[in-house]
């Protein structure tokens, strides 16, 4: 594990904090290699059943490090543009997709891909009045990170054309009234509000929130009959689990399920 990605684990929570405060969280090649790494093995990890992602400092992650970017424009500018293939995309997919949920704790500035990486996650808190924006088009590029699809689903493909063509800073109140989902919370109980977010997810049922993501994320380009299908599929598979055997006793015996996440 690199300095610049701090992982701790609590139970079945696995906490990543993004840590390089003086850069605000700009994401170098080795920060962006660490998070690629540790988001593959915590999502192929069993006893991780939940992630919480958030970053040490002031913000939360202003994007790419231009400095960096800058000096590989001037050295190999052929090659400046494979981070995207590299890691932005691992990253975006494995947020995304990994079966666990992961719970974004932005308590600071979160632009450019820093936007992506927390609507990628599955849950959002958000400090309020923090600086967020796309901030692409302010470097001459456009949107990585899933931004394009996660924004324009969110608040709209007008409102999410605005926001990328344009670039204005925007608040998570704004957002949140636009469409965006989380709760916005004060800035210095983000983690905490995340964390018990985070925890009561990992006590969960982790096979059915496996589940529900992925059908979730389906449903949208599925059609009814396809939908039917995929949910009936995913209901056999959560029925047999070990959890729903438990969850049913213990909601008809009026105590609280102990889930074990198979």
């Amino acid at each position: 594990m690199s300095d610049v990605l701090l992982v701790e684990r609590r139970g079945g929570l696995a906490e990543l904090t993004l840590n390089r405060p003086a850069a605000r969280n700009a994401l170098d090649v080795e920060l962006k290699q660490a998070l690629v790494d540790e988001l593959d093995a915590v999502a192929a990890d069993p006893a991780v059943r939940a992630v919480l992602l958030t970053g040490n400092g002031p913000a939360f992650c202003v994007g790419q490090d231009l400095a960096e970017l800058a000096r590989s424009l001037e050295t190999d500018p052929a090659s400046a543009s494979d981070t995207v293939e590299l890691h932005f995309n691992p990253i975006t997919r494995l947020l995304a997709t990994m079966p666990k949920p992961v719970v974004a704790a932005v308590h600071g500035t979160c632009v450019g891909a820093g936007l992506g990486f927390a609507l990628a996650c599955d849950v959002q808190v958000w400090g309020a009045g923090v600086t967020l924006a796309t901030a692409f088009t302010g470097v001459a590029l456009t949107c990585d990170s899933g931004l394009s699809a996660s924004l324009a689903r969110s608040v709209g493909e007008a409102r999410a054309r605005e926001l990328v063509l344009l670039g204005d800073a925007f608040t998570p109140e704004r957002g949140v009234a636009w469409g965006l989902a989380g709760r916005v919370v004060a800035p210095d109980e983000v983690v905490s509000t995340a964390r018990s977010l985070a925890e009561r997810l990992a006590d969960g049922p982790t096979l059915a929130l496996a589940a529900s993501k992925e059908l979730i994320a389906a449903g949208s380009s599925s059609s009814l009959d396809e939908v039917l299908a995929a949910e009936a599929a995913a209901q056999a598979r959560c029925g047999a689990s070990a959890d729903h055997l438990a969850a049913v006793r213990a909601f008809l015996a009026k105590e609280p399920p102990v889930l074990l996440g198979r």
